[in-house]
Formats: structure tokens, C-alpha cells, sequence
């Protein structure tokens, strides 16, 4: 066990400088597969919603597709607001800062009222989703590229929730509880890995 928490702890460490999805476009990126594929590029979008996705199925019961349904909802608002070109400050900053709180909510095992995990979750959504958004390729439709980022981040919710439920049937050997919480842990410092280099 404390192999594999070193060895993935060693991967995020050295991940390279490209670990933040907002690396500009291209011509060639543009519609439904650029918007799908946007979330998939960064580590700090990658984590964090996986993250969510644990932390739901910690909470369980409603929490299983409300929190992650208040992130895509604020996640498309925040895009919104970046297509329309308003700006939002520290963005960047607080989508790394989503991965180092996130992470810690799934390393603590933390327990919540399901209105403060859905009022978490949708508050950093609403960054993630301006990054988003502000990264519209030149003279695209927003509507497909924001369809793709929405369902990308939904994919991701739910194999958070996959391998949360998945691991928490081993829970009565303790090894599957202590895997999603070194997983969370894992997240968290690459998050705080993330922020230093904004900083």
C-alpha cells in the first residue's frame, strides 16, 4: 500500500507544467470533442472532479447525484459568465485551490450536511466552469463545446462515485477506506503542488 501512495505521489509531484488544462486553443480545436476533451487535459479539472465524485459517494444517499449535479449546474453557469467575457478574479488560483480542499474533504473522510457539500462543490464550479468558458475557441457555437465540457465533467462525477462505491466494498478489511482516503490525500498535495506554481 505505501508503495502505491508513493509511487502515485511521485507522478503528481513531477507532473509537468502542462498539468492545468488552460493552454490556450488552436484552429483546429473547436465544437463538441474540444469542450469534451478540455476537462480531460489538466490535472487540476481532472482531480477535482473525481474528487467530487468521492465525496459524494462518501455522503451517499442524495448526496450520490446532488452534489455532483450542483457542480455541473454551476459549472455551466461560470461558463456562461466566460463566454460572456466577464472576468472573475483568481481564478486560477481557486480551481487549485478546489484540488487541495476537495481532496482533504476525501483524505478526512468529512462528514457534512449534504447543503454544505452541494454549496462547496458549487462554489468552485463556478471557476472551473469560467475557465472553461473563457477559452471558447474563436468563432465557435458555445453550445456544443459547453455540452462537451458538461458531460466530460459528469463522466468524471460518476467514476469518482464508481470507484468510491467500488472501493467502500472492502471497507471490511479497512483497505478500501484507507485506499480513497491516500487517493484524497494524493489529491490534496498536488493541489497544494499546483497553487505553489501560480504563486
Amino acid at each position: 500500500m505505501m508503495t502505491v501512495f508513493r509511487a502515485t505521489s511521485i507522478v503528481f509531484l513531477l507532473a509537468p507544467g502542462a498539468a492545468l488544462a488552460h493552454t490556450g486553443t488552436g484552429a483546429h480545436e473547436h465544437g463538441f470533442a474540444y469542450g469534451f476533451l478540455h476537462p480531460l487535459g489538466g490535472l487540476d479539472h481532472l482531480l477535482a472532479m473525481i474528487a467530487v465524485g468521492l465525496l459524494a459517494a462518501h455522503l451517499g444517499g442524495r448526496a450520490l447525484w446532488l452534489v455532483p449535479l450542483s457542480f455541473v449546474v454551476l459549472m455551466a453557469a461560470g461558463g456562461a459568465i466566460g463566454f460572456a467575457e466577464v472576468g472573475i478574479p483568481y481564478v486560477e488560483l481557486l480551481i487549485a485551490a478546489s484540488v487541495v480542499v476537495l481532496g482533504a474533504l476525501v483524505a478526512f473522510r468529512t462528514n457534512m450536511p449534504l447543503a454544505a457539500a452541494m454549496l462547496i462543490a458549487g462554489f468552485f464550479a463556478i471557476f472551473h466552469g469560467h475557465a472553461h468558458g473563457a477559452e471558447l475557441p474563436d468563432g465557435n457555437s458555445p453550445f456544443p463545446y459547453a455540452a462537451g465540457f458538461l458531460i466530460a465533467t459528469a463522466l468524471l462525477h460518476i467514476a469518482g462515485i464508481v470507484i468510491g462505491l467500488g472501493l467502500a466494498k472492502l471497507s471490511a478489511s479497512g483497505i478500501g477506506q484507507r485506499i480513497v482516503q491516500a487517493s484524497g490525500g494524493i489529491m490534496a498535495l498536488a493541489g497544494v503542488v499546483l497553487l505553489t506554481r501560480l504563486l
